[in-house]
């Protein structure tokens, strides 16, 4: 089987694609920021041999040669990037938003470049972000989102406010990073996996209820009463399973055909008035912190919704999608489980 370097272990995407790896035979070596997070790690593994599974520490991945050092490992064969930077205290768009992307990106291929010959693929999270075209908001009925899709946000525009710094970073990562192959020619692939909101059950020996992503922070919003009065506007109505994301990440290194290209990973529509009605239905004790079947909001667009074309990651990688009610009672059922 590969050996596969993963960076980022302790997030909530990297935590599953840890999971699939170690289920399908590969050797790993995750990067995390610290040793407590290894040890952490390490402790939900108790039998899995060093040989199988073994941590290297990267404190910053933002900074010029963070990964030099951690890609020298023998036989290394596959590297997957999940890893984002962390000091998302943003006071500056540019510095600390867009630079720490595209460096952590970039700074990852150059590492793999220059010091781990041996790798023949390379997957990197990116995201709908990258994808998506905020301008034309949701009810763009006559467009379908597929892979052919990039994000017209400029520099301009991405220094605005923090969500259009969001989006850039996620855009100008991705783009440097396909740059980097044309321009390098490097001796690996690289393939992209650009999700939507990611739903599904949390690792709980990685989350406590304020460590949550984006994504599953509304579903504990929900659950926790904070949202009774209105249910809030959905945003992005499209969404994935985060054990079907992990899978394609794996599958990306299997398949050869996953070989440089982009895959946009969602498998349909949600609105946030659907996830409430959800946990209604499965978990009758949540009834009094839940908004009442009378609340107005997070419905669909009257006017419609784009459309999107998720066939690539079926042909090509296999993937079959989890429903979403299941993949939100599951992360309820997870949520409950650390205290929700």
């Amino acid at each position: 089987m590969t050996k596969v370097l993963l960076t980022g272990a302790s997030g909530f995407i990297a935590a599953h694609i840890l999971d699939v790896l170690l289920e399908h035979g590969h050797s790993v070596v995750t990067t995390v920021r610290s040793q407590a997070k290894a040890d952490k790690i390490r402790e939900a593994y108790p039998k899995m041999p060093k040989e199988k599974l073994d941590f290297v520490i990267v404190e910053d991945i933002a900074q010029e040669g963070a990964f030099d050092e951690a890609v020298k490992i023998e036989g290394l064969e596959a590297v997957i990037h999940t890893a984002s930077p962390f000091h998302f205290n943003v006071t500056d768009t540019q510095k600390d938003l867009i630079d720490p992307a595209v460096i952590g990106t970039t700074g990852i291929l150059k590492a793999i470049k220059k010091n781990a010959p041996s790798v023949k693929r390379v997957v990197i999270t990116s995201s709908f972000a990258s994808i998506l075209n905020a301008s034309k908001g949701p009810s763009w009925t006559d467009h379908t989102y597929s892979e052919l899709d990039w994000n017209p946000v400029t520099m301009e525009e991405a220094v605005q406010n923090p969500a259009n710094g969001y989006r850039a970073s996620k855009t100008f990562a991705e783009k440097a990073a396909w740059e980097f192959v044309k321009n390098e020619k490097p001796n690996f692939t690289v393939t992209t996996m650009c999700p939507p909101m990611v739903f599904g059950p949390i690792v709980h020996y990685l989350n406590s209820l304020d460590a949550l992503n984006t994504s599953n922070q509304r579903i504990r919003n929900f659950i926790t009463g904070q949202v009774k009065s209105e249910i809030p506007d959905t945003g992005t109505f499209i969404w994935v399973d985060v054990r079907d994301l992990a899978l394609a990440h794996v599958k990306a290194i299997e398949v050869p055909q996953a070989a440089d290209k982009r895959f946009f990973i969602t498998a349909g529509y949600f609105s946030n008035k659907e996830l409430v009605e959800i946990i209604r239905k499965n978990f009758p004790e949540y009834e009094g912190e839940l908004p009442g079947k009378d609340v107005k909001g997070g419905d669909y667009p009257e006017a419609g919704l784009y459309k999107y074309d998720n066939s690539r990651v079926k042909n090509v990688l296999g993937i079959e999608f989890t429903p979403l009610e299941k993949s939100i009672v599951d992360l309820v059922k997870s949520l409950k489980a650390v205290g929700a």
